[in-house]
């Protein structure tokens, strides 16, 4: 019998899950994926076993459960839009909300008792002081955030009563791809600032569109703090780690410290692509934080957290060499302007 420790990965075949896996599998772990591949890639998950279902359907979770065993559940698999919860604050809550209690009562009724939760900085809602830390007041702004929030609140319940222990960890921008290029973001249609950025490098896009210029912020453009997605991996690790260890339950921010404009993310794409950028100038948006930074000194301290890949042109040379494979390999012309 292979006794190495198992772990679930929902929504393993999405963007940050596919990267979660390849770094389980890299550091002695067998990682288990559960993705409905709604939004997800088998592909993305290399040699993993993939089990295809809902985290919201019990027999389906409690048969992956019995099979494998798992000492601990990631959950990386929601929605994840802001503007779409807006219009959708039904698919949210039960995406997000329903769908985790489900997958929580599923795991205590099999004994599985350690948690990682994929929260989001949307927790906190508009910026009281920059940079967040985990002292910052929770009060989020929509749906997608509400839902986070909630799912936080129902583990510390779940903990008191329970005895779940569970690490909270909140991103906020995640950018980047696998160093070597294997794996990256292919949402669709595509919202992140980078990858837009890279395709307007690579000719798919016209433009990019920069919404407002004159934001309170250096430069006028929104500011935001960009985390490399196999450094926000390396905190689950680590997170995976403490909890091995007995620690208890606990919540922390992940990000680098450093906010990056809108102007500055296109300037890196420039010198790193070599290509030039148009740039539209269309209306701020409502509810657009100016900067949304992250104090992750707690991370640092508590996980010995390190992010590896802080710097903007390293994070945007990772997104560019899988924009060039991705593109590449979907049959339409390499990327020139």
């Amino acid at each position: 019998m292979d006794k190495t420790p198992s772990v679930i990965v929902a929504g393993g075949a999405g963007y940050i899950g596919s990267h979660m896996v390849r770094m389980l599998g890299d550091s002695g772990y067998r990682p288990i994926v559960v993705d409905n591949l709604t939004t997800g890639h088998a592909d993305a998950v290399g040699g993993a076993t993939l089990e295809v279902g809902d985290i919201g359907d019990r027999d389906f979770m409690a048969r992956v459960l019995r099979e494998h065993r798992p000492q601990c559940v990631m959950h990386i698999a929601a929605s994840s839009q802001v503007g779409e919860s807006i219009v959708k604050p039904a698919l949210y809550w039960h995406n997000n909300l329903v769908k985790t209690l489900s997958l929580l009562d599923t795991m205590l009724e099999h004994e599985v008792r350690q948690f990682i939760f994929s929260s989001t900085a949307a927790v906190f809602g508009d910026p009281l002081r920059v940079p967040m830390d985990e002292s910052h007041p929770r009060k989020p702004i929509n749906p997608y955030g509400n839902s986070k929030a909630a799912v936080e609140n129902a583990l510390h319940d779940y903990g008191r009563a329970y005895g779940l222990r569970s690490m909270v960890l909140r991103y906020f921008n995640a950018a980047g791809a696998h160093p070597d290029g294997s794996i990256g973001e292919r949402h669709d249609p595509e919202t992140h600032l980078i990858p837009l950025v890279l395709q307007v490098a690579s000719g798919r896009r016209p433009h990019i569109a920069r919404f407002g210029s004159k934001h309170a912020t250096p430069d006028g453009s929104c500011l935001r703090d960009y985390v490399h997605v196999n450094d926000l991996c390396s905190a689950h690790l680590l997170a995976l780690r403490k909890l091995e260890a007995g620690a208890a339950s606990a919540a922390y921010n992940l990000g680098n410290g450093a906010g990056h404009s809108v102007n500055e993310v296109i300037d890196a794409v420039r010198r790193v692509t070599g290509h030039p950028v148009p740039v539209r100038d269309d209306p701020a948006r409502e509810g657009d934080p100016p900067a949304l930074v992250a104090d992750a000194t707690l991370a640092r301290a508590e996980l010995g957290w390190q992010p590896r890949y802080a710097d903007l042109d390293t994070i945007v040379a990772h997104a560019w060499q899988w924009e060039q494979r991705l593109h590449s390999t979907t049959g339409r012309p390499a990327g020139t302007p």
